[in-house]
């Protein structure tokens, strides 16, 4: 695989070609060292503008500059600092922004304006630079300058990282935690791919966005120990390959690879732990898996049918709420925050991830009721039908892990039939999700229902939940209805037909959890008190099935 450019933010392009730009002296340029809310070694010109520290937006390192700008008739370059010069010698100089409102832009200075941010890239990282040839040997000025434009309020926040090239050895201070680093190679559409990482809250802590097509980058992060979520989106929704380029990206910590990936829709999203909760060698085709800690610290070493029993012990006897209560489970966990992010009910029945829904539910107030058609109401899906295992039986008919808010009547339309791929669609609902007689490839004949790709790998792992949490009882479902036949082997160790396994695997890694799965799960654990195991360790189900 070849890419057009390769950028190393510790060693420049023109190292790679025999000649290494002289490195000017921009002190404290990662804006780590601060004497109250006073970056060290910068001048504030303006008084239009007033800084702080931030810890929570951060491009490398622990911190950067909040900027927060709260007039729109500055007068002069906002930050500022002098650095020594040598006549004949190009300085590379850039600076990472982070726009928030979009009504701020934010222009570089070296010895003279030079060019401006986008301010129309909110919420990402981008990155502006100039290359500068010293005239003679000098000290000049560089910094940043802030203007506002058009519906600016007069008060907005502009975050700064990484002025470069700095005293601190490069994009990135020492890291005496987690060294981490990021390979990102774009596509043919690089613009379209960025990247956060989130600590156990769901905060950001770094990110990164703005990237040219076909290059390869390696972004240098600095974590202290603790558990996180690397989180790559496309904002097209189709990934980093392989249709538009091959684009593809890895997070490794040395030698040890977190979280790799290419092929996705909107978002790739991979769960890891750091320092105590670190990494180990993973078993199998050489790849690496986090090292168990905290509620699944008592899996540490165990692999196939008894890891499995251990996921059993750990997620059993989780507070059952209720059938009712999954209602307001809907209302306060189910919103669309990840493509229209319209707060409507997210619906994986109508749900069109590269698109306008053709109709969106309002949550409490569009609960089922009737229905005649699409668009009526949005029920409760068992998507492991409650027949398979009984009916209203507990807990099993209010475990929200498998239980979603979809519309109605596709809801009806799926019936209890399997999941599966369909050659021939009987029904097609409006975001594609199809009824019909089974693809022969599957190794079953009979009707089944598919669901779009976007959420295959979510549906799988909630068979895999089920076939776990429900392992001391699941062998007696079989026989129960014709549909759980077929899909269930009567045993409480591999739970499903050979056809269903080869099947859910396929569909488990090609999705990869999602954030909406991350997040989820997680309400879902405060919601009921338990975990899906596969969503916080996918590597789980290739280690048991």
């Amino acid at each position: 695989m070849s890419y057009g450019t390769y950028k190393n933010k510790l060693l420049s392009t023109a190292l790679l070609l025999g000649s290494l730009p002289v490195m000017a002296n921009v002190a404290n340029g990662s804006f780590e060292q601060w004497s109250g809310n006073t970056p060290a070694s910068w001048t504030t010109i303006d008084s239009g503008i007033n800084l702080s520290r931030s810890t929570s937006t951060v491009k490398s390192g622990s911190s950067s500059a909040a900027v927060n700008v709260t007039t729109g008739s500055q007068s002069n370059t906002d930050l500022l600092q002098q650095i020594a010069v040598e006549a004949g010698q190009t300085y590379d100089f850039s600076a990472d922004i982070y726009h928030t409102e979009g009504k701020i832009k934010a222009r570089l200075y070296v010895d003279g304006y030079q060019g401006y941010s986008n301010e129309a890239q909110t919420n990402q990282w981008q990155k502006i630079s100039h290359s500068y040839t010293a005239s003679s040997s000098k000290t000049i000025n560089v910094g940043l300058r802030f203007y506002d434009v058009s519906g600016f309020d007069g008060s907005e926040i502009v975050y700064v990282d990484n002025f470069l090239p700095n005293s601190d050895g490069g994009s990135s201070t020492s890291c005496s935690d987690n060294s981490l680093t990021l390979t990102l190679n774009t596509d043919n559409y690089g613009s379209e791919t960025s990247w956060s990482i989130n600590n156990s809250q769901g905060s950001s802590i770094a990110n990164g966005g703005g990237y040219e097509s076909n290059t390869q980058y390696d972004e240098q992060i600095c974590l202290t120990d603790g558990a996180y979520t690397l989180v790559i989106s496309d904002s097209y929704g189709d990934g980093m390959c392989c249709s538009t380029g091959n684009g593809s990206y890895t997070l490794k910590q040395g030698s040890i690879t977190l979280a790799s990936g290419a092929s996705f829709s909107n978002t790739d999203s991979s769960a890891f732990e750091l320092g105590n909760s670190g990494t180990e060698p993973g078993n199998g085709s050489g790849g690496t898996n986090p090292t168990p800690t905290g509620y699944y610290v008592t899996t540490q070493g165990l692999t196939g049918y008894a890891l499995k029993t251990e996921l059993y012990n750990i997620t059993k006897d989780h507070n059952a709420q209720g059938y009712s209560a999954i209602w307001n489970f809907y209302d306060s966990s189910a919103r669309d925050k990840y493509f229209e992010n319209d707060n409507s009910i997210l619906d994986m029945y109508s749900e069109k991830p590269n698109g306008s829904d053709s109709y969106n539910y309002t949550a409490v107030s569009d609960q089922c009721g009737n229905y005649s058609g699409e668009g009526g109401c949005y029920n409760r899906e068992h998507s492991f039908p409650k027949s398979w295992f009984g009916g209203t039986i507990e807990p099993m008919n209010s475990d929200v892990h498998h239980i979603y808010a979809t519309d109605g009547y596709v809801n009806s339309k799926r019936s209890n039939y399997p999941f599966g791929e369909v050659s021939s669609a009987s029904f097609t609902s409006t975001n594609g999700s199809k009824l019909g007689s089974a693809t022969s490839s599957l190794n079953y004949s009979g009707t089944v229902f598919e669901p779009i790709d976007e959420f295959k790998g979510d549906f799988a792992r909630a068979y895999f939940y089920m076939a776990t949490r429900y392992e001391n009882v699941i062998g007696n479902w079989q026989n129960i209805t014709t549909s759980s036949n077929a899909v269930l082997n009567g045993s409480g160790n591999q739970v499903f037909e050979s056809w269903v396994v080869a099947m859910l695997l396929n569909w488990h890694n090609s999705d990869p959890v999602s954030q909406m799965e991350l997040d989820r799960n997680q309400a879902a654990f405060e919601f009921q008190g338990n975990r899906n195991p596969y969503i916080d360790h996918p590597e789980f189900v290739e280690m048991i099935w």
